[in-house]
């Protein structure tokens, strides 16, 4: 993991984790799909499926940094870090597979992998909240050292 240590996704700047904030980029454009599957009508489905693409395109930053805050954790954070990027990576999943059914002509489908990518990374996003804030796992201590 030091290639991710070493990107500039992983960074003592802000005084906290990226990755935090990172998130509500895709899980923005995640939910913003579901909502315009659901509420939009048939006009709509052009927008979800760019929202759902520009969402996976912004999961890969977002994994990085991610990945690298997980490199430097031990014992039970870096559990509940695995178990919540597997939940990420599976809504990832969801959402790539969103993309493609889409591009495929077959909108239910892409819209009922959507919703279930949206189940997943909410519980994924539980646990990434509780490391983040329970757990203080986002703090950077060499920021905190120097101010």
């Amino acid at each position: 993991m030091d290639w991710a240590r070493r990107s500039p996704l992983h960074t003592d700047v802000l005084g906290h984790s990226i990755h935090p904030s990172l998130t509500d980029v895709t899980t923005g454009c995640w939910l913003g799909t579901t909502l315009l599957d659901l509420a939009g009508g048939s006009q709509s489905r052009r927008g979800a499926g760019i929202l759902a693409g520009l969402g996976v395109l912004a999961s890969v930053p977002t994994a990085i940094a991610g990945a690298a805050d997980w490199s430097e954790l031990s014992g039970a954070e870096r559990r509940i870090g695995a178990i919540h990027a597997l939940g990420a990576d599976a809504a990832i999943a969801l959402f790539a597979g969103s993309v493609v059914a889409r591009l495929r002509g077959r909108h239910r489908t892409g819209t009922k992998l959507a919703l279930a990518g949206n189940l997943v990374i909410a519980g994924a996003g539980f646990l990434g909240g509780h490391l983040a804030l329970t757990r203080g796992t986002a703090r950077r201590d060499s920021f905190a050292e120097s101010n």
